[in-house]
């Protein structure tokens, strides 16, 4: 269903532009109410970054490594996985580390004749939850930031503690939560303790060049109030050296590029922008700031709240775009410019979190449980969904609780 939709939302923004809902140059240029380039290139960016990363063999080391150091015990596994996912996520963004972790936890689990599901399940939540916590972990930061102006800092700043210490709750609830998953097969430990993972690294040169220059845009990102460059340009000029170092065909790096989900973005920009030229945004923005009146605690409650829920069932993607524009009502009506800010810290975890909802509430579910289907280990929408909802609404009440504690007391 997801790759059908691209095309779908591609036509309606044509349609809007045809219509006269929006104009073209507005599309194109505008910054408020067009196509956000910012949020494009730095995902372009990244995934020709994480595409040279990929050919280095790294992710298939940590997977082998993970499941020597674990002894083929099921929980310890499943917490140095989601460790993996959830450490890689903020600087990967989640996306991409589940592309790259999830195939290598199906071949793992295979050979220790254990089912993947719950491990992927546990995986997927831990790299939305992990995702959470950096400007590029999760693309409705990447929009949330692009839109208030904040930085990668601000998110680390505001993000990451709360963010810590959800997931340490939340790896202490999967011993509960999957508990009659966890399979134990001494015969087939053994074979996997036989593999070498250091014969997984492919090209360790490339390896070594590649986290240096990892490590470079990762200081860049923190150093935009002293640089005063975009992220996009960062991402970008990261990705052209990445592809300087490995010394690699143009044309092969570009094909790791996730296009579609590119064209997805840009088309949904595209919508939101007729929704914006049309009024409509403003109109909503007008009744959600009359509803929750000059209180910004209630409004931070009813953001957090309502985008944990709305997120859930309506791809938390589209959803942020589409109500990004009203956030920013709400904050410009706010008298404290510190609560102001308040709101899209609420907003942005509302979000995020109400990404493990459901099976198709974030890009990171639909992908990993595409990649179980393909192996022959399918997860149905309530296998994947009664999880996720217990840990969104779980992740939903304690990020309440910080917002509460650290903006409003």
């Amino acid at each position: 269903m997801p790759g059908t939709l691209r095309p779908l939302r591609l036509v309606a923004a044509g349609a809007m532009t045809v219509l006269g809902l929006t104009s073209g140059a507005g599309i194109f240029f505008s910054e408020h109410e067009g196509i956000d380039w910012n949020v494009i290139f730095l995902l372009f960016g990244m995934m020709i970054i994480v595409g040279v990363i990929k050919q280095t063999g790294l992710f298939d080391y940590l997977a082998i490594w993970a499941a020597k150091r674990s002894q083929g015990k099921p929980y310890r596994l499943m917490v140095m996985l989601m460790v993996i996912t959830a450490v890689a996520s903020p600087f990967l963004d989640n996306v991409t580390t589940i592309m790259l972790v999830a195939p290598v936890t199906v071949v793992v689990c295979d050979r220790l004749r254990i089912p993947p599901q719950p491990y992927l399940i546990a995986e997927i939540l831990a790299s939305n939850i992990g995702g959470a916590a950096t400007l590029i972990g999760d693309p409705p930061n990447i929009i949330i930031g692009s839109r208030a102006g904040l930085s990668f800092n601000d998110f680390l700043v505001h993000m990451a503690p709360i963010v810590v210490l959800i997931f340490v709750v939340f790896v202490l609830l999967t011993r509960v939560l999957f508990r009659k998953s966890f399979e134990y097969h001494p015969e087939h430990v053994a074979a996997v303790m036989k593999l070498q993972e250091r014969r997984a690294i492919t090209d360790p040169r490339l390896l070594v060049r590649s986290m240096i220059v990892l490590g470079g845009v990762t200081l860049a990102f923190s150093l935009h109030s002293v640089l005063h460059l975009e992220p996009s340009i960062v991402a970008l000029v990261g990705a052209g050296v990445m592809v300087l170092v490995s010394r690699t065909e143009v044309s092969e790096v570009l094909r790791e590029v996730e296009w579609p989900t590119l064209v997805f973005f840009m088309g949904l920009f595209a919508m939101v922008s007729g929704l914006v030229h049309t009024g409509i945004i403003a109109t909503i923005g007008g009744w959600v700031v009359a509803t929750v009146g000059n209180d910004p605690f209630v409004a931070a409650t009813a953001l957090l709240f309502g985008s944990s829920v709305l997120g859930a069932f309506f791809d938390n993607i589209p959803y942020v775009a589409t109500m990004a524009p009203v956030v920013e009502d709400m904050v410009a009506h706010t008298a404290d410019p510190a609560q102001g800010q308040a709101l899209w810290w609420a907003f942005a975890l509302g979000a995020d979190f109400g990404g493990n909802g459901t099976a198709v509430a974030a890009s990171a579910n639909v992908v990993a449980i595409g990649i179980a289907a393909r192996t022959g280990h399918r997860i149905s929408f309530w296998q994947f969904t009664r999880y996720g909802i217990l840990v969104t609404a779980l992740t939903t009440v304690l990020a309440w609780v910080y917002v509460w504690f650290r903006y409003f007391t």
